[in-house]
């Protein structure tokens, strides 16, 4: 399933134009990453919890020419699915 055939969902669900439902589902996108970029966390009954984690900084090697180079931290989205989802997919 891609972004499409959600729109598309919402669309049979809701009833409106596609671009109505289009809408809709940027706007829960826009939201959540909007929330995980002040550092927020995002919570959906039933589905799980987005969150985002600092990942430390570390070095690495380059696979071509083997030198070692320094990855800074980060922060990384990371996703909890929620007890509800684990169930369902079992």
């Amino acid at each position: 399933m891609n972004k499409q055939a959600i729109v598309e969902s919402v669309h049979g669900k809701l009833g409106g134009t596609k671009v109505q439902a289009e809408e809709v589902v940027d706007t829960v996108i826009d939201s959540i990453v909007h929330t995980l970029k002040k550092g927020g966390e995002v919570s959906i009954a039933g589905l799980g919890i987005f969150s985002t984690k600092t990942r430390a900084a570390r070095m690495a090697r380059n696979p071509r020419t083997g030198e070692s180079i320094s990855v800074p931290s980060m922060r990384v989205p990371k996703f909890r699915p929620a007890k509800a989802l684990k169930d369902a997919v079992r």
